[in-house]
């Protein structure tokens, strides 16, 4: 399973990731970066792939043991 995360030092809060999101898993936290809610992102991409910034990497989820 994969999940988006964002790089919020570099983010520049534009929104296209939310828009773009298909689950409705990323906001924009306080206007100043954007957040991704790991319950309902299913780690399509599709963010990763229309950030125009490029601060959003979809990576494994890390499985508990």
């Amino acid at each position: 399973m994969k999940k988006a995360i964002v790089n919020t030092a570099e983010c520049v809060a534009c929104g296209v990731c939310a828009k773009t999101c298909p689950r409705q898993a990323i906001t924009i936290f306080h206007g100043i970066y954007a957040h991704v809610n790991e319950d309902l992102c299913i780690g399509c991409k599709k963010c990763e792939k229309e950030c125009p910034a490029s601060v959003i990497q979809v990576v494994e989820k890390e499985v508990a043991s």
